[in-house]
């Protein structure tokens, strides 16, 4: 699930469903079990969008010429330059 604005700047970058939870329960102190689980949530996450973006990319793009990987588009769509 991802989550979007009616308009965004392209160079914005999107939230997962999961960053986005994480940001509303912060600033709370949180223990190092729960600080594990938002993590390993965020890695399932991650594992489902870009398995689904290979998925559908392998089914409608067989001969595209920009074609990409679900990790680069996860990178090129989540992923902040930091």
């Amino acid at each position: 699930m991802v989550l979007a604005t009616s308009y965004r700047n392209t160079r914005e970058k999107m939230k997962t469903a999961v960053e986005w939870l994480v940001e509303q329960l912060m600033p709370k102190v949180l223990t190092a079990e729960q600080y594990y689980h938002i993590e390993k949530a965020k890695e399932m996450e991650k594992e489902q969008i870009t398995y689904c973006y290979d998925f559908v990319s392998s089914k409608i793009c067989t001969q595209c010429d920009d074609f990409k990987t679900g990790e680069q588009y996860y990178k090129e769509t989540f992923k902040s330059e930091q």
